[in-house]
């Protein structure tokens, strides 16, 4: 999308056919622009679109369309009335409608101001664009152009966005590649910016980028530290002690003892087995530890960037000799008219005076500090001796400055 400020805003979309760009305008008139606002213009080289408007086929002449064509638009457009067909001088055969159909059309300014440019320019497009779209239509798209507020006119570049629209920049670098070259310097694009009226002021935004250097976090790896159980086997020796209750029977022959006698009743004796086993009893120790930490350390760090700014140039255009002629010549009569020379020969003179007095170089001198300049420059063209012409030279330098 490209914009271009005049008193409103214009914005402009190339689609590849007309289907495309009639779906945009029903969008833009759907959001709440005007139809009247809404321009729309078609290369018609082979015809096809012939059923869509009536004109002569003379630019400047071309007819609104009647009752035809608004039928046609309705069928092939469906929100603007007043299809008109015309022949760009230089161009060919299109179809528009809308303000441009009105612009191109009225009093021959589509002949006189550089054709579908020069009605683009004067629409509020760009030169250069207005060379890139007239190209696109040229190859078979559609424009879609919106006349519009600065509220409106983003949402209406949005809507070609979404509509379809193609991107001049792209689109130009393939014609390009493919042997196009514009001719956004000749004479009829000039022409034609010189002859669009300026109503009001104009201001040129000077942008200057500034730099803000911040700093934020991030990641730049680590680590990450996992336990987890490794079992390993173990084996300890240990002596264990089992007991086992024996009963042995031996035969005996003596003489019963008082203590025998004693235990001559009833009554009994036990012996219990013991045996031992082997208990295993863990017991845990700290024996290594492992610490994670981070060792922060600060550095300085040049950054180096560029930044921009608009650099506005104000080129003074000058005046040429012709633009003085008559002082020149009534400056001529009081100082060397006695002299039985002609002014012609002292044309070269004023011309030189008229020259070095725009030129960059001197802009901001005074002749006293650039006569010696002029007077090396005067001789090497071999016009004549310095002192010859030095006041008429002198009379067109303070003439254009203002000084007489």
């Amino acid at each position: 999308m490209q914009a271009s400020n005049v008193a409103t805003k214009t914005v402009v979309g190339l689609f590849d056919d007309f289907a495309s760009a009639k779906n945009a305008a029903e969008r833009l008139e759907s959001a709440g622009i005007r139809r009247d606002d809404i321009s729309v213009i078609a290369g018609n080289e082979s015809g096809k679109y012939k059923d869509y408007g009536s004109g002569t086929g003379e630019i400047g002449k071309g007819v609104a369309g009647g009752a035809g064509a608004g039928a046609a638009i309705g069928g092939g457009l469906g929100l603007l009335a007043g299809v008109t067909a015309l022949a760009i001088p230089g161009f060919g055969p299109i179809i528009a409608a809308g303000p441009i159909a009105a612009a191109l059309t009225g009093a021959g300014l589509g002949a006189a101001a550089g054709g579908l440019i020069g009605g683009l320019t004067n629409a509020g497009i760009s030169e250069e664009d207005a060379e890139y779209y007239a190209e696109g239509v040229k190859r078979g798209g559609v424009l879609v152009t919106v006349r519009t507020t600065d509220e409106l006119a983003d949402r209406a570049s949005e809507i070609l966005d979404n509509a379809g629209a193609r991107d001049v920049d792209e689109k130009s670098k393939e014609w390009r590649s493919a042997g196009w070259t514009p001719d956004i310097n000749g004479k009829s694009m000039r022409t034609s910016r010189k002859s669009a009226d300026v109503k009001g002021e104009q201001s040129i935004p000077v942008v200057e980028e500034s730099v803000r250097v911040g700093k934020r976090e991030v990641q730049r790896g680590g680590v990450r530290v996992y336990s987890h159980l490794v079992e390993r086997p173990v084996e300890e020796k240990v002596t264990l002690r089992d007991e086992k209750v024996k009963v042995e029977r031996r035969p005996v022959d003596r003489p019963a003892s008082e203590s025998d006698f004693k235990a001559f009743k009833e009554g009994s004796i036990e012996l219990r087995e013991t045996g031992e086993e082997a208990v295993v009893q863990k017991t845990a120790r700290v024996v290594e530890e492992v610490v994670v930490g981070k060792d922060v350390k600060e550095r300085t760090e040049t950054v180096r960037d560029s930044v921009r700014k608009t650099d506005v140039k104000v080129e003074n255009l000058g005046s040429t000799a012709s633009d003085y002629d008559n002082d020149y010549r009534t400056h001529f009569q009081s100082h060397y008219g006695t002299r039985g020379g002609s002014y012609e020969k002292y044309v070269p003179a004023y011309q030189f005076g008229n020259t070095y007095a725009t030129d960059e170089r001197y802009r901001n001198r005074e002749w006293n500090t650039v006569e010696s300049d002029l007077r090396r420059d005067w001789e090497t063209r071999g016009h004549g001796k310095w002192e010859d012409f030095k006041d008429s030279i002198r009379y067109a330098w303070d003439k254009v400055r203002g000084r007489r």
